[in-house]
C-alpha cells in the first residue's frame, strides 16, 4: 500500500518526473553542505575567535584587578581597553540569565565558550544589541560590564554562503529545465504524431533529439509506413475481389432476367441480391481501415448529409452548434449512417442528436426497437456477430458489420462506440464519440 501511495504522489508526466530527479539532488546537496559546513566550519571559527577575545578580556580583567579600586583600574587601563577594542564600566543591573536571539545559532557556541574561558563571567547578553556582546563580570571590587564588537566573535555575514548556494542552485535548476525541455521536445513531437496516426491523421514527423529518441522515431515511421501499406494493399485486394465477384453476379442477374418468372427464379434473384448486399458490407468494413485524409467539418454539415439520405424517416433531436471538427468525413458519415440503418431496421422510429463538448463530439442514435441486453453489447460490436436473441434477423437482413465498422472508425478518431438503453424511445441508444 505504501508503494502505491508513493507512486500516486509522483508527477504523472515525464517532464515533471525528470524535473523532480534534477531538483532533489540539488536540494539534498544544499542541505548536506549547509549542515556540515555551518555546523563544523562556522562553529569551529566562532569557538576559536571567541576564545581569543575571551583571553584578551581575561587579561584586561587581571590588569583591573591589580588596581586598588574599580574606578582607578578602569582609568589606568583605558588605553589598553581601547587597543583591545572593548569598553568597560561598572554596572548595578544585569540580566538574570544569558540573553540570545531565537535564530542566533552561533550565539550558542559563543556563550558556552565565554563561560569556559572566563571564570568570573556572570551573564552574557547578545539580545539587547545585535552588534555588540555584553559581558557582565563579577570582580572583588564590584560588577563590571564589558562590551566588545560582535564581529570579533564570529565570521561576519555567515548567511552569505546560504544565499550564494540558493542562488547558484536556482540558476543551475533553470539551466537544467531549459536543457530538459529541449530533450523532451522530440518525445512530445513523437507522441503527437503517434496520437494523430491513431486518429487517422497523417502528421509530418522527422526523428530528432537523442539517439534513443531518434531510434524510437524511426521505428514509428517504419511502423506507420508498414501499416499504411498493409491497409492500402488490403483495400486494393478487396476492391479487386469485389470487381471479380460482381462480374459473374452481373451475368447471373442477366441470365435470370431471361428466364421465365417462377418461384425458383425469384428465389435465385433474392439470393443474388443478398450476395451483393453482403459484398457491399464487406467492402464497407474494409474501407473503414482505409487512410482517408482528415478534414475540418461542422457537425451540421454532416447531419445534413445523413438527412438527405434518409428523408423524413429520421427524426432530429437536439443538434449542438459547434465549430469545425477534424475528422474523416466519409468514414464518420458511413458509421453514423450504419447506426441509423440499424435503428430503422429494428425499430419503427429513429432519432439522431449531436452533443458537443470541449474535448469530444458525440452523435447519438436512438430507436424504439427491442434493444440489446447489457451483457451482449460488447459482443455485438465484434465483426460478423449477430445476436439472435437481441434482434430480429429476418427484419434486419444484415451480416453483423454495422456496429463493428462504427466502433473501428470511432477508435480511429480517438473515441469509442457506446451502447445503452434509450430513455426516451425505449430501444437502443448508440453513442458514436470522437475526440476533438
Amino acid at each position: 500500500m505504501k508503494g502505491v501511495l508513493s507512486k500516486l504522489r509522483l508527477p504523472r508526466g515525464l517532464y515533471g518526473r525528470a524535473a523532480l530527479i534534477l531538483i532533489l539532488p540539488i536540494v539534498i546537496l544544499q542541505l548536506v553542505v549547509s549542515v556540515v559546513f555551518i555546523q563544523r566550519h562556522f562553529e569551529g571559527v566562532t569557538r576559536q575567535m571567541t576564545r581569543n577575545v575571551a583571553i584578551e578580556v581575561q587579561f584586561f580583567l587581571d590588569k583591573v584587578g591589580q588596581s586598588p579600586d574599580l574606578q582607578t583600574g578602569l582609568a589606568e587601563t583605558a588605553e589598553f581597553a581601547e587597543a583591545l577594542e572593548l569598553t568597560a564600566g561598572p554596572t548595578a543591573q544585569r540580566p538574570i540569565t544569558d540573553q540570545r536571539g531565537v535564530f542566533d545559532f552561533s550565539g550558542i557556541t559563543l556563550v558556552a565558550e565565554l563561560h569556559n574561558v572566563l571564570p568570573a563571567l556572570l551573564v552574557v547578553d547578545l539580545k539587547s544589541d545585535s552588534r555588540r556582546v555584553r559581558m557582565y563580570v563579577g570582580t572583588g571590587k564590584g560588577d563590571l560590564l564589558v562590551e566588545v564588537q560582535r564581529r570579533r566573535f564570529s565570521a561576519s555575514n555567515p548567511h552569505q554562503l546560504l544565499v550564494l548556494m540558493i542562488f547558484t542552485g536556482l540558476v543551475m535548476t533553470l539551466i537544467a529545465f531549459f536543457f530538459l525541455r529541449n530533450q523532451l521536445r522530440p518525445i512530445r513531437r513523437l507522441s503527437r504524431a503517434a496520437e494523430a496516426f491513431g486518429k487517422g491523421q497523417h502528421v509530418s514527423y522527422r526523428p530528432s533529439g537523442a539517439v534513443e529518441v531518434r531510434l524510437a522515431g524511426s521505428a514509428f515511421l517504419d511502423m506507420r509506413a508498414r501499416i499504411e501499406r498493409q491497409i492500402e494493399q488490403r483495400t486494393l485486394m478487396l476492391s479487386g475481389v469485389s470487381h471479380d465477384l460482381r462480374t459473374p453476379l452481373t451475368r447471373l442477374k442477366l441470365a435470370l432476367s431471361l428466364m421465365p418468372e417462377g418461384p425458383d427464379q425469384k428465389d435465385m434473384a433474392a439470393d443474388i441480391e443478398d450476395m451483393e448486399r453482403m459484398l457491399d458490407a464487406f467492402l464497407d468494413f474494409a474501407r473503414s481501415d482505409a487512410v482517408e485524409k482528415s478534414e475540418l467539418i461542422t457537425p451540421d454539415a454532416l447531419v445534413a448529409r445523413i438527412c438527405e439520405r434518409n428523408g423524413d424517416v429520421l427524426e432530429l433531436g437536439p443538434i449542438a452548434s459547434s465549430g469545425p471538427v477534424g475528422m474523416r468525413p466519409l468514414a464518420v458519415t458511413r458509421s453514423v449512417q450504419n447506426l441509423v440503418n440499424n435503428a430503422l431496421n429494428y425499430g419503427s422510429r429513429a432519432r439522431l442528436s449531436v452533443v458537443a463538448t470541449s474535448k469530444s463530439l458525440k452523435f447519438v442514435v436512438e430507436d424504439d426497437g427491442p434493444g440489446i441486453p447489457p451483457a451482449a453489447r460488447e459482443r455485438a460490436m465484434q465483426p460478423f456477430m449477430r445476436l439472435d436473441e437481441a434482434r430480429n434477423q429476418n427484419a434486419g437482413g444484415g451480416v453483423g458489420l454495422g456496429l463493428a465498422i462504427a466502433a473501428d472508425i470511432a477508435r480511429q478518431h480517438g473515441g469509442a462506440l457506446r451502447l445503452k438503453d434509450s430513455n426516451d424511445l425505449g430501444g437502443l441508444c448508440a453513442e458514436f464519440v470522437i475526440a476533438r
